[in-house]
């Protein structure tokens, strides 16, 4: 059996498996079965956290989160959007790893999920190093 990792165009990750038929079936397709799998450490998951972050309502949401855990109705206060928009760019943060919430009686309340946010910090940190690096190769060079 074979597992082959892929993204829809939404940037799920799906895992494919894939089975060899039986001998003599005769039939030479493989048959096939999509599971959804949660991997969070795989490239995907990190570009959908880059691609949330290129909306700038969401960044700015995102940059409140950071200070501290807040409601829909307490952001949507300090933006320019609807609580529904609010409510929808947190689904898309959620989504793509980056917040997580809580019930708190009738209200959830959102906050930055240190796992997202890490896994960001991780692909920024190897992409200076590369960077550094090969500057540092120029230079001596």
């Amino acid at each position: 059996m074979e597992i082959i990792l892929e993204a829809d165009r939404c940037g799920q990750v799906r895992g494919i498996e894939r089975r060899q038929p039986a001998a003599g079936s005769g039939d030479r397709a493989c048959a096939s079965r999509s599971v959804s799998v949660d991997l969070p450490l795989v490239q995907t998951y990190r570009a959908r956290g880059w691609n949330a972050l290129g909306d700038p309502t969401r960044r700015a949401i995102f940059e409140l989160l950071a200070d501290r855990p807040r409601a829909v109705g307490e952001i949507a206060s300090e933006l320019p959007v609807t609580r529904p928009a609010v409510s929808q760019h947190l689904k898309v943060l959620k989504e793509a790893g980056l917040v997580v919430d809580r019930p708190v009686g009738n209200r959830r309340i959102y906050q930055l999920d240190p796992t997202g946010v890490g896994a960001l910090r991780t692909q920024l940190d190897e992409f200076w190093n590369k960077a550094l690096a090969a500057y540092k190769r120029a230079v001596e060079h």
